[in-house]
């Protein structure tokens, strides 16, 4: 009987590791909570009651024998978006549960997913790529897309440098937009022909929370009221900081658009 107990344990401290894991990477709330309770299931519970919103994870597992263990977490991170690690961990989960995996292997599974990340060349493609084909769509002209991507670069050089030490999303997100604003405005000054509102236009898409608040409505609409409005309020929070990043570095520079 405790040996069970003790078993169990291990497999919720692991259902929470992949939960969390998913959660910080971008995936729905019903998602991850939906995952959660087929993997209980799966490992023998008799019953899972899951709560999760974007800063907690509550689970109660309930053992064939009426027994109960519960365990809970704080998610700090401020998360962000994967979809690709999103798409492995919900492989992994169906894996599971048609086949549970022992729990030695299922924690070094989590534990190789969690670590993965994308390549650094990809993503700064992705950035410079991003950033001058929104300057471009938005109205700009073709030299305006290249300075949007080189800002792009710089953007990304701070999420790599910077956001690691920033205490939340929003510090980040001013500061990013303030010091690429500042950086905008100068060539600005120094090229008087680049159109400055697309280079930022193309610029914020990069920061701007777009995926979250998407995830937020559709939280809202499915009935997960508590966890929508915790990740709309991040997502409006996050975008007010781009918001008065760029505007305080337009403010300093003296830049009219």
């Amino acid at each position: 009987m405790e040996q069970d107990r003790e078993q169990a344990k291990q497999v919720l401290h692991q259902l929470m590791e992949l939960g969390e894991a998913m959660l910080v990477n971008g995936a729905e709330v019903n998602r991850v909570e939906d995952t959660l309770v087929r993997l209980g299931a799966a490992y023998g519970a008799a019953q899972m009651h899951v709560f999760v919103i974007t800063s907690s994870m509550i689970i109660t597992m309930v053992l064939p024998d009426g027994d109960e263990i519960t365990q809970t977490r704080r998610i700090l991170g401020a998360g962000g978006t994967d979809f690709k690690k999103v798409e492995a961990l919900n492989a992994l989960s169906r894996r599971c549960c048609s086949q549970p995996l022992p729990i030695a292997e299922l924690a070094s599974e989590i534990g190789r997913l969690k670590r993965a990340a994308p390549d650094p060349k990809y993503l700064c493609l992705g950035s410079a790529l991003a950033a001058g084909s929104f300057a471009v769509f938005y109205g700009g002209s073709l030299v305006d897309g290249i300075f949007a991507a080189l800002f792009g670069l710089l953007i990304y050089a701070m999420q790599e440098s910077i956001a690691p030490f920033c205490m939340n999303k929003v510090i980040f997100n001013l500061l990013a937009a303030f010091l690429s604003g500042i950086g905008i405005c100068l060539c600005g000054r120094i090229a008087p022909g680049l159109q400055v509102d697309k280079i930022m236009i193309g610029d914020i898409m990069l920061l701007i929370p777009g995926i979250a608040m998407t995830n937020a409505i559709r939280d809202i609409l499915i009935g997960d009221t508590i966890a929508g409005l915790m990740r709309l309020i991040e997502s409006l929070l996050w975008a007010c900081a781009l918001a008065c990043g760029f505007m305080l570095a337009m403010s300093i520079a003296g830049v009219r658009v």
